[in-house]
């Protein structure tokens, strides 16, 4: 009997220390494989060469991205994935990186930021930059669009004028027809969660007047809860605003505290 209760005991505790590395080994198989699987990398990183190690939660990616816009959204991604403890960004530009304010990098920003908006359109939009100045070419689906890319672009760091140039079909659309851009969410079937919540978080950085907001992000099912503090009522508004113009998110649910507003009571 004694030496049933020794094996038995034994047993258990080389199970408990047996169990530790086989569960942190499956938490790091799931986000490696998740992130293959993600819209993310699918869609946006797709031509980058992006490795992922997991070790128990620690995450660290290397290889090359094309932009810094892509290093940053791969970080975002990888950090909104379920056991992730932390994330070692070790990737690096293709190119020469171009400077801050730069022509240059005031492109690739621009464009960034209007590929993870659903109501404007990245690929039918041209983007020419002098000193700041920006001039955007190409053809929008109607006048809202137009003006909404404007209004996107202005926001973004780093710009002093914008100069749209854009076409409007001269025809208006007939009922029925689609709405202002190209609608990613009728490309693929589901964007999962971890994609919405890196595309939130990514935009919002990229916009000017919501980079310093301190913000938190939550997407289940593809409705966004947002948490953190607001300067003010517009900042929140602005913050909802641009949120529910990501690909991706169905619903916003904005819970953010405005400074020095007073506390609700029942």
């Amino acid at each position: 009997m004694k030496l049933y209760r020794f094996i038995l005991a034994a047993t258990v505790v080389s199970l408990l220390f047996v169990s530790v590395p086989v569960f942190a080994s499956g938490t790091d198989d799931s986000i490696e494989a998740s992130v293959k699987q993600s819209f993310v990398f699918k869609t946006y990183l797709k031509d980058d060469d992006v490795t992922v190690q997991s070790k128990d939660g620690v995450v660290t990616l290397t290889g090359t991205v094309s932009e810094g816009s892509h290093k940053t959204l791969a970080q975002e991604y990888v950090a909104s994935l379920p056991g992730v403890k932390s994330v070692e960004n070790k990737l690096k530009e293709k190119d020469e990186v171009p400077a801050e304010q730069s022509d240059i990098w005031l492109i690739s920003k621009i464009k960034a930021t209007l590929l993870f908006h659903r109501n404007v359109t990245a690929t039918e939009t041209e983007v020419l930059v002098k000193d700041g100045t920006v001039t955007l070419r190409g053809n929008a689906t109607s006048a809202a669009q137009k003006d909404l890319t404007t209004e996107y672009v202005k926001d973004v760091e780093g710009v002093k004028n914008v100069i749209n140039e854009m076409k409007v079909p001269s025809t208006a659309k007939k009922a029925g027809e689609t709405k202002m851009g190209v609608n990613v969410d009728a490309i693929v079937e589901t964007i999962d969660d971890a994609s919405v919540t890196a595309l939130v978080k990514s935009t919002l950085l990229f916009h000017r007047s919501t980079s310093a907001v301190n913000t938190t992000v939550e997407t289940n099912g593809g409705v966004v809860d947002l948490g953190g503090t607001a300067e003010n009522a517009a900042e929140k508004d602005l913050v909802t605003k641009l949120v529910s113009d990501v690909h991706g998110v169905k619903k916003v649910i904005n819970n953010m505290t405005v400074k020095g507003a007073k506390p609700t009571t029942n």
